[in-house]
């Protein structure tokens, strides 16, 4: 066995799926990480790689995660030791994660190590009460059950959201469980319902009930405080989501007199924490939630020199709101996985921004961005974050500075 593999730390390991480089040593995860980007940026963005600085690893290699979200099933992934065994398989109903590849199978999780430990109280305490209870859970098959889907989310302020998501509402089974939840755990801040009966397990088109508490929760970043609600975007690895935009804030070298757009922005992350270092900030997102909360978090906070729009950016990014915010001097766009448009692209190719700070969550589509923009801008530094221990994942930033 290779000197780099370690004993993982979870009973679930090799089943759940989650955590597929937990038997690998950190050291050596961190290594294959940077290896990836490096790879890329040489291969698809063409890139000399002298401007890849060594990867930024988490302090906290478990524990590190501020939401998580399980499913309820009438399948329970029974695992290949168990099926082998001559013992008699307990089929009960699963709370936990889907199998890889298997949307209507869930793993029975007792114990995730990614979120603090006061999750797998309340994930249990659910399993149990719900089925000493006689709630049923969820067929992906029939689409029916009681019991469908759980989002738990925490920060580091110490302050906890719950969302239950019910298949249908019957015999009170939403008060009964919901007043157990309550009782049991009294230090949850902010106590949702929703009753989802669509095929699908999206949320954001769902009417978030609040069931006790308030409608939000908040987490502080720096100087700034957000607030986070059910339906918000917000970096999953708080501390390294400091780090993060530390990192970009420091690439962007931003000055008071800067005009700064961010694109992507989501509830004004990055945008309220830079702020204070700049002119104007203004930012666009196309999740109407997403920029609702932008506004709220501007006004929490006493911000005056945002503004947040919502829309697609590849739309919206046009000339009559160039003419209306002014050039840019320094752009942040952190896009979805699939990156930007090619229109997109393009505008920031004719905008002429003397800096864009590009933060990305796939530095594939990244490295073919950055080869787009070549044209115009030279790519002088990339720092990969490691925001996922355990995991393929890696989130790197970008500078890039209008070539003389």
């Amino acid at each position: 066995m290779s000197n780099d593999r370690i004993q993982p730390a979870c009973q679930h390991f090799g089943v759940c799926g989650g955590c597929k480089w937990q038997n690998l040593s950190y050291e050596k995860q961190l290594e294959h990480k940077h290896i990836v980007v490096r790879d890329v940026m040489q291969r698809i963005a063409k890139l000399d790689v002298s401007v890849l600085l060594p990867i930024i690893g988490c302090d906290d290699v478990f524990y590190y995660r501020n939401k998580l979200e399980y499913s309820f099933s009438d399948k329970r992934w029974i695992t290949n030791e168990e099926a082998a065994s001559e013992k008699i398989i307990n089929k009960n109903p699963a709370l936990g994660f889907h199998r890889p590849g298997y949307f209507d199978k869930i793993v029975d999780i007792e114990e995730c190590l990614l979120q603090n430990n006061k999750t797998n109280e309340i994930r249990n305490f659910v399993r149990e009460y719900t089925l000493e209870n006689g709630y049923t859970y969820y067929s992906t098959f029939f689409h029916e059950g009681d019991m469908r889907n759980m989002v738990v989310r925490n920060t580091t302020t110490g302050q906890w959201m719950v969302i239950v998501v019910f298949g249908r509402e019957k015999d009170n089974n939403i008060v009964h469980l919901m007043d157990a939840i309550a009782k049991r755990f009294p230090e949850i801040d902010s106590l949702f319902y929703v009753v989802n009966t669509k095929k699908n397990d999206t949320l954001f088109d769902q009417q978030m009930i609040l069931y006790k508490g308030k409608e939000y929760i908040e987490e502080s970043l720096g100087k700034v405080t957000y607030r986070i609600g059910p339906k918000s975007f917000f970096q999953t690895n708080t501390r390294q989501a400091i780090r993060l935009f530390d990192i970009a804030s420091g690439f962007a070298e931003c000055k008071a007199t800067d005009n700064v757009f961010d694109l992507y922005t989501g509830l004004g992350s990055i945008a309220l924490y830079i702020a204070d270092k700049v002119k104007k900030v203004v930012g666009i997102e196309e999740i109407k939630e997403a920029i609702d909360d932008a506004n709220i978090n501007k006004e929490l906070n006493g911000i005056g020199n945002a503004d947040f729009y919502t829309g697609d950016v590849r739309d919206l990014l046009n000339p009559d709101f160039i003419k209306k915010h002014g050039k840019p001097d320094v752009v942040f766009t952190d896009p979805p996985r699939a990156g930007m448009h090619e229109d997109v692209v393009n505008t920031l190719l004719l905008l002429e921004a003397s800096k864009i700070i590009y933060i990305s969550c796939n530095p594939a589509t990244q490295a073919r961005d950055l080869f787009l923009l070549k044209e115009k801008y030279e790519v002088t530094a990339i720092q990969p974050v490691d925001m996922f221990p355990h995991t393929h994942h890696i989130e790197c930033v970008a500078r890039l500075d209008l070539k003389k």
